[in-house]
């Protein structure tokens, strides 16, 4: 409980200073003076500042998606990852403008993967469909979401999430099934 304090307080520092100097321009000095920890207490839980901003993007995207991974919620739980974007929009900009896109899409893949894979086995069950075809699958549909995605940040957050969401969803409707029978 207390290293889930620690990285929580390490990311709201991070997210402050971010809001002064871009990513490229903080370090581990800074952060541990803002946070009040020291440099081992740092490194005890993160690698340097991107294994943070890693965590910090999966962390926010995990309680984002909670418990929506379903057939049926599968789109509450993106447009919360995207609410929960919009909410950190300082934080994501600045890490967008100084991460690579391959670098955010490794960001992304996981939580967005974590989010599919729930759908592509819901709606896999009772089929005789080969688990690296529903993984196949499952990372056809998050590579979709992420340029989605990637596509709304790099516009500026300015598209209201419920409607990219529904977008969205209007065009995957039928097609996971659809590709499930051709394997």
């Amino acid at each position: 409980m207390a290293g889930q304090l620690t990285k929580r307080a390490l990311e709201d520092s991070l997210k402050r200073l971010l809001l002064q100097k871009p990513l490229t321009k903080i370090t581990i000095a800074d952060l541990t003076e803002d946070c009040g920890v020291s440099r081992m207490t740092f490194y005890y839980h993160f690698q340097d500042i991107y294994d943070l901003v890693e965590w910090a993007c999966e962390d926010d995207a995990g309680r984002a998606l909670a418990n929506n991974k379903t057939a049926d919620t599968w789109q509450v739980g993106l447009e919360n990852i995207m609410l929960a974007v919009r909410d950190n929009k300082p934080f994501i900009m600045n890490v967008y403008h100084c991460v690579s896109a391959e670098r955010i899409q490794r960001f992304l893949q996981p939580v967005t993967f974590d989010l599919i894979e729930g759908v592509v086995e819901e709606h896999a069950a009772g089929k005789s469909v080969s688990q690296s075809n529903k993984d196949f699958l499952s990372r056809f549909f998050a590579h979709a979401f992420i340029g989605v995605m990637l596509d709304w940040i790099a516009a500026g957050m300015a598209e209201d999430p419920s409607a990219v969401a529904e977008h969205v969803s209007k065009i995957c409707e039928g097609q996971i099934d659809a590709a499930l029978a051709r394997f």
